[in-house]
């Protein structure tokens, strides 16, 4: 595998300065006023390596007390977090109060957040509460449960990496790209192992015509191609999410652009390149440029979630178009004077491309359906329990 940078194994370079440096040792000869004020710039300069911004200052302003602090989510592995903080790493659980309080587990903390907490010494930190977030990529979870997964929060770009080998899928990353544009970050397509593909510009031609401007870029972690391209698309200060599905060379991505093999890869199924959950954590890396990428498990299902705005970006050249339709409420399938039809027939539009629009438009309607069942039935549950509490309290009344 190419490796175009080094560094030890294993190392999270946060505790290093802006050059990249070790910090060097306080001179012992200093006043006793100036290693506080040199703590505290160096405090301040770890939570900025992290992505701390004037946005946090504001979000965490409420919070400023002598027993809470802010720290970011960098590892996330069955409800068990370490974070990131001013005085380095820790251990951290999320407070009773806290999961009391949520909605639902959407609200609950995840990769890519911004906390606060409580640290007592000697104990693990303890999550009392989620900053507001800037962004986040969500699903619906696996299965029948109509519920929100967010796979991370406050990230600035995506990074949707597809193979070149049997995971190319032009109607599968039309979905990944609805997920990205909802989610308010920048989708960024990689079209990984370019070296085991015999026609890369066809297939890079193809995806252009569906990412309506976004970066397409080609890589192959076997030959190093295309991996200081994507560097340089990389700034510092960014997060970054790379997702797809398994099998697609997301971690060997993540350890190409580090420079080592800190995460775990494995290889794809013979016979049609599916891909084994190698990644099963959620875990934010630096780059030696000062990117942070949070590395996830591969998505082998992608069930969009209120994805009505992330549809019409993903799918902008169908909805301009339509704007040219006879009738404004044109569905594109038999009417007089449709536009899309006419792009259809004189080649401008891929038919697929259509059909696949109505298929994750009639999905997002089903979901709405099964959203509104299960706000009944909550509220149905609320209003039962509400009235346990009243009868319980008459009760006791009548016993006094």
């Amino acid at each position: 595998m190419f490796l175009p940078h080094r560094q030890n194994k294993g190392e999270f370079p946060l505790n290093r300065n802006a050059s990249g440096s070790r910090p060097e040792p306080a001179d012992s000869k200093q006043t006793s006023q100036q290693p506080t004020d040199n703590h505290l710039s160096a405090a301040s300069n770890r939570l900025n390596q992290l992505g701390w911004t004037h946005n946090q200052d504001r979000d965490f302003a409420p919070f400023v007390t002598e027993t809470l602090e802010p720290g970011r989510i960098i590892r996330e592995s069955r409800q068990r977090y370490t974070l990131g903080t001013a005085t380095g790493d820790c251990e951290a659980q999320v407070a009773g109060r806290l999961i009391h309080r949520a909605g639902d587990a959407s609200e609950l903390p995840v990769i890519g957040d911004w906390v606060a907490i409580h640290r007592a010494e000697s104990l693990e930190a303890t999550i009392s509460a989620v900053l507001p977030r800037a962004s986040k990529l969500s699903r619906k979870v696996a299965g029948r449960r109509t519920e929100e997964q967010v796979i991370a929060a406050n990230v600035d770009t995506i990074l949707l990496v597809m193979g070149l080998d049997g995971d190319y899928n032009l109607r599968r990353l039309e979905r990944f790209m609805v997920s990205a544009w909802e989610s308010g970050a920048q989708p960024m397509v990689v079209l990984n192992k370019a070296d085991v593909c015999n026609d890369v510009a066809d297939r890079r031609a193809a995806v252009e015509t569906i990412t309506l401007g976004a970066p397409v870029l080609i890589t192959s972690c076997s030959s190093g191609d295309g991996i200081e391209e994507l560097l340089e698309q990389l700034q510092p200060g960014q997060t970054v999410v790379v997702s797809g599905s398994s099998g697609v060379g997301k971690s060997t991505l993540i350890n190409c652009l580090l420079g080592n093999e800190r995460l775990r890869t494995g290889a794809v199924r013979e016979g049609d390149d599916r891909g084994r959950h190698t990644t099963t954590h959620r875990e934010l890396v630096a780059l030696t440029n000062g990117t942070l990428l949070i590395d996830s498990p591969g998505i082998r299902e992608l069930q969009l979630w209120n994805a009505e705005s992330g549809m019409d970006q993903a799918f902008g050249d169908i909805q301009s178009l339509a704007i040219e339709c006879r009738f404004n409420d044109c569905t594109h399938h038999n009417e007089p004077g449709c536009a899309v039809r006419q792009a259809i027939d004189s080649g401008r539009l891929d038919s697929a491309r259509l059909r696949n629009l109505h298929n994750l438009e009639k999905e997002q309607r089903a979901l709405e359906l099964r959203q509104d069942s299960s706000a009944r039935r909550r509220a149905g549950k609320q209003a039962q329990s509400m009235f346990r509490s009243a009868k319980r309290a008459k009760d006791r009344r009548k016993t006094w």
